[in-house]
């Protein structure tokens, strides 16, 4: 990633779970550490991060990010870093927590989108599933959501479990289920109960509360907030 100087005004990081936006913490000459163990300077309650996860250190003209050996490690604008400089705008992810980086006094935070992994035994009755569809499921292509607009353009998120639910500021609106032939998109319910700015979109479809497939380089907006749907290779 290429470094470039950051403006002489404030620094800061914006805490966010599932798109709210949780604390801002100014990012000053001291370092910071990140971690899920008392006496980290950001303690996290997150059973997927690491007692000493991630250290935040500054000098003049650039503030860095380190992974400190993590079992999950740390995700900056999606890849996996060891050290690397931080530019205005980067999303840091570390477990289910997102950081946002801003560098420009000026600059301001929108809340935006989540994608949730979730159990919903409602949705779990299956008939015939057994250990053997959870490996088929293992050794499928991964999916994954990539951000194109908002204040977070750079966010990539994984769909790892069986079922994510996407939307909007603590709101669900939409289910991703992944399945032995792929991911399906449902609505979380029915577009007559819901304002026209609720209603989520599916390549400026409205999406109905009926699976459907989806497939690569599907466009899903969220309150205006638009994802592609795509594989990791």
């Amino acid at each position: 990633m290429a470094s470039t100087k950051p403006s002489k005004g404030e620094r800061k990081l914006i805490l966010t779970l599932e798109g709210d936006v949780v604390r801002e913490y100014t990012v000053g000459p001291r370092s910071i550490s990140i971690g899920r163990k008392h006496g980290n300077d950001i303690q996290l309650n997150d059973l997927t991060i690491s007692g000493r996860h991630a250290m935040i250190t500054s000098i003049p003209d650039y503030v860095f990010i380190e992974d400190l050996g993590s079992t999950n490690g740390t995700l900056v604008n999606g890849n996996h870093i060891k050290k690397v400089a931080l530019e205005h705008g980067d999303i840091i992810q570390i477990g289910h927590h997102q950081f946002t980086y801003l560098c420009q006094i000026e600059a301001k935070y929108e809340p935006t989108m989540f994608v949730k992994a979730e159990f919903d035994e409602t949705q779990m009755i299956i008939p015939d599933w057994d250990e053997t569809n959870e490996a088929i499921i293992k050794g499928q292509p991964l999916g994954g959501l990539r951000t194109l607009n908002g204040p977070v353009t750079k966010s990539v998120m994984e769909l790892r479990k069986a079922y994510n639910a996407i939307g909007f500021q603590s709101k669900r609106m939409a289910l991703i289920t992944r399945g032995t032939k792929g991911y399906t998109i449902a609505a979380v319910t029915s577009t007559r109960s819901r304002r026209a700015m609720d209603i989520p979109l599916i390549n400026g479809i409205p999406l109905s509360t009926e699976p459907q497939p989806l497939n690569e380089n599907d466009v899903i907006n969220i309150a205006g907030f638009e994802v592609e749907f795509y594989y990791i290779r």
